[in-house]
């Protein structure tokens, strides 16, 4: 079997031959990219595993009520880098809202027309799985000419 190119170190490996498709190296980061990537997607994709996950934090958040007043107690410099990249977010002229999980409805719905989305990088920001867009309008016009169109009623 031939050798392959890892996605996440870009380093060559040979696959192991119960795994043809392997994409990634078994270097451990590696195989941490690989497990945040699989469970990045599953997110989007898999609603009772978002569910699942939800129910897991929330029991876990009553296990352990006083868990971040505590880990600040025990760590001044993250309290203290906190605050200054919190100053930072505040002082800049375009400050972008931070996403959480359930950050994404609108605060009001969008008209009918055609939108370009388009993925904004925003650094220490955003959660593992937020998207921060920019939308675009491109047309105020639906490209469907039928009159039971969905997109304009």
């Amino acid at each position: 079997m031939e050798y392959k190119q890892c996605i996440a170190c870009g380093q060559p490996f040979k696959p192991r031959p119960q795994v043809p498709q392997q994409a990634y190296c078994s270097a451990p980061s590696c195989q941490r990219e690989r497990k945040r990537q699989w469970q990045r997607l599953k997110l989007q994709n898999d609603p009772d595993y978002q569910d699942n996950q939800d129910r897991a934090q929330k029991a876990w958040l009553e296990r352990n009520p006083n868990y971040s007043r505590q880990y600040r107690d025990s760590h001044p410099e993250y309290v203290k880098r906190n605050r200054d990249q919190q100053r930072e977010r505040v002082a800049q002229p375009h400050n972008p809202a931070v996403a959480k999980m359930d950050a994404s409805a609108p605060p009001q719905a969008f008209p009918s027309g055609i939108y370009r989305v388009r993925p904004v990088v925003v650094s220490g920001v955003a959660k593992m799985d937020a998207w921060i867009v920019e939308i675009t309008r491109l047309s105020d016009t639906c490209p469907c000419a039928e009159a039971n169109c969905k997109e304009m009623t």
